[in-house]
């Protein structure tokens, strides 16, 4: 679906690093997705989610109760949650990044209104909360635990600083500032008390405040509540001080726990604060915990978080696939983390894992008509939850009694393309690939290219600087046997650390062609990981697949016993938008001609089998049709000779193929005996 947005203004998005002295990249001030895979969402997006958006606002009650604060009565809150004014806040900053592209009349006018409405909602102190203004009238940061102060005032700030830098208005970012004013007077260095909040996210907004004003008082009160995290300061509550990450002071944690949307945001602004400090031990535990987090508590998605009952990350291994949680939540939250870190590394193992979780951890929870979203995001659904819905389950709905994820999904897409490239001192690094224009005002790029489902990627010099530069291109670790050319010359360069570093002197309409390899692949869990021992999975390119009841109809999901072989592979642009699906040759047991009233059996007793083909399509794609049953993870033989990958000469892999070790260095990852 091509794109008719026009061209973005020059300038900074969510992340300005142009003060940092350590940054190892910053991201390109020349921005905008144009057509292809994910220019047509951004394009939905602006169209059919934030208009939307507004509506569902307004019916939830949201706008209400920040009306009900600005007239300053104390009776008629809607909703019994008490961060429903962050909803706002973060539609607000969706339309702001919009609004680069140009703006929405419509969308325009409600912005203004509801900036205006923000103001009279304030107190005189600055305090702004509509939950406690109106439902808890004269209390305030009375419950660091759950009330929410300090996380919506984070993603105020975060909004205010979109409409600063996109349209240059301050109303809301004078609003924003009175807020973060109260904070400090209450929870600062010299406030009247010592706490912290139960949902970090304020962290990082507070250096992004400073990065904008230049404040330092800013910055000064981030590190002050990172520095008081871990020391019980909000007690056990129901799920125990690790829930909010406040049982290890943050410098000596090394294991990334509790509820997953609050570690990763913790985790991010503490990213931002080293980036602004230089302090290396903030940027230790980051990655320390993002190692810990992507090699044990991960899902093959990106999605993260294996519990429904605290929304937590679980223990290491954990991760079940028919119960996993994976809010859509968590998933933008890995990648705001791994684009910190990137940035702040330059280590491609980053770039990767943002890459595998925005095409499969996010993207699922966000329907193709661009009308529904999903708060969980589970690898299998079997036939007795197929008709659940709603937050806990896991078909798409317009919106939810806890609709923190639908504004999260639009401020994402809104401010995506940020995300592709970014600026290193001796030119460009392109990290993801997705369609348009990327750079700076010496050296920019056109990308054209039909990822993920081809593997070509077109890199067009449009603005060539003076003198030598480089640019990098990452190769994805399951990328094995890619090529590159430079108008037409085949590049003898060779990739280390996961980027092509090409250097030479550029000149305008120089064409670079990388060829990455997308043939289907199989990947198997690490055996600790008992829930999915014994199976495998299919993906290709940086998509992973699952096996749906609408493509296979006749087909029980839950009686495959094997995998034989794949037959072939195909694009079929009338399907779910235009997805390429693979045909599964299974082993289908039939349980249903002698299973009795128990079901537990001897060793070497089976039930009939019967061979079928089965078609599998990409796993964000899955629940756009009907509701049923769905698997990622398939029974599969013992011996790997038998596999997939046998049937066809494809590869066998455990991701990543590129293992980050202790030290931080990218390696390749060493291949058992008997892998090709």
């Amino acid at each position: 679906m091509a794109s008719d947005r026009p061209g973005a203004l020059p300038g900074h998005g969510p992340v300005d690093l142009d003060r940092s002295s350590v940054a190892a990249l910053r991201p390109a001030t020349v921005a905008r997705l144009d057509g292809g895979f994910w220019g047509g969402r951004a394009t939905q997006n602006s169209e059919v989610r934030i208009p939307d958006g507004a509506t569902r606002l307004r019916d939830a009650g949201n706008v209400t109760n920040l009306e009900l604060a600005a007239a300053r009565k104390t009776a008629g809150y809607r909703g019994d949650l008490p961060f429903l004014d962050s909803d706002v806040y973060k539609w607000i900053e969706a339309a702001a990044w919009d609004a680069r592209h140009g703006t929405d009349p419509a969308v325009e006018r409600i912005v203004v209104e509801l900036v205006a409405l923000l103001g009279r909602a304030q107190e005189p102190d600055g305090y702004l909360q509509s939950y406690f203004q109106v439902h808890r009238p004269g209390e305030r940061f009375v419950d660091l635990q759950w009330g929410h102060d300090l996380y919506c005032a984070g993603h105020l700030v975060q909004a205010a600083i979109a409409r600063a830098r996109v349209l240059g208005d301050r109303d809301l970012l004078e609003v924003a500032e009175r807020f973060v004013s109260a904070i400090a007077d209450e929870l600062g260095p010299d406030g009247r008390r010592v706490g912290i909040g139960g949902h970090p996210e304020v962290e990082m907004a507070l250096v992004e405040l400073y990065r904008h004003t230049g404040n330092v008082s800013h910055l000064e009160l981030a590190r002050v509540l990172i520095d008081r995290r871990g020391h019980g300061l909000l007690g056990a509550g129901r799920f125990g001080s690790a829930y909010w990450q406040d049982d290890v002071p943050v410098r000596e944690a090394i294991e990334a726990r509790g509820h997953a949307v609050r570690q990763l945001y913790l985790l991010c602004g503490v990213v931002d604060t080293y980036l602004e400090t230089g302090e290396e031990l903030l940027l230790d535990v980051a990655e320390r915990q993002w190692l810990d987090l992507v090699s044990r508590k991960t899902y093959l998605t990106g999605g993260q978080g294996a519990r429904h009952t605290d929304e937590s990350l679980g223990d290491g291994f954990e991760l079940p696939p028919d119960r996993a949680y994976c809010e859509t939540c968590a998933a933008i939250g890995s990648v705001m983390l791994s684009w910190r870190l990137l940035l702040a590394t330059g280590r491609a193992r980053y770039a990767d894992l943002i890459e595998r979780t925005l095409y499969n951890g996010f993207l699922s929870g966000a329907s193709l008509d661009g009308e529904g979203y999903r708060y969980v995001n589970p690898l299998q659904v079997r036939h007795a939850r197929a008709g659940v819905a709603g937050d806990q389950g896991p078909f798409f709905s317009p919106w939810f009694r806890c609709a923190c994820c639908p504004p999260n999904v639009m401020r994402l897409l809104a401010s995506l393309e940020h995300y592709v490239c970014a600026r290193r001192d001796d030119g460009l690094a392109l990290h993801q690939y997705m369609s348009g224009e990327f750079g700076d005002e010496s050296f920019q790029v056109r990308v054209d290219t039909a990822y993920p489902y081809s593997g070509e990627v077109i890199v067009d010099v449009t603005r060539a600087p003076a003198g030598e530069a480089a640019l990098a291109l990452r190769v994805p670790g399951w990328a094995q046997g890619t090529s590159a050319s430079i108008n037409g010359e085949p590049v003898t360069e060779r990739g280390e650390g996961g980027w092509l570093l090409l250097r030479r002197t550029w000149r305008v309409d120089d064409r670079v062609r990388l060829e990455l390899p997308m043939h289907v692949r199989t990947t198997r869990a690490d055996d600790r990981v008992d829930a999915v021992r014994g199976a495998l999975a299919l993906e290709r390119g940086p998509l992973v697949y699952c096996l749906e009841e609408a493509d296979n109809t006749g087909v029980s999901l839950d009686e495959i016993v094997s995998v034989a072989a794949t037959e072939d592979e195909g694009h079929d642009p009338a399907l779910l938008g235009g997805v390429t699906t693979i045909r599964v040759d299974v082993d289908v047991a039939d349980h249903g001609a002698d299973h009795d009233w128990w079901s537990y059996g001897a060793v070497g007793a089976h039930a009939p089998i019967g061979r079928r083909t089965v078609v599998a399509i990409p796993f964000y794609a899955w629940g756009n049709r009907t509701l049923g049953a769905m698997r990622v993870w398939i029974p599969s033989p013992a011996d790997p000779k038998q596999s997939i990958a046998a049937s066809r000469g494809g590869a066998t892999t455990t991701w990543p193929d590129r293992r980050p070790t202790a030290d931080g260095r990218d390696v390749p990852r060493e291949r058992p005996e008997g892998e090709e």
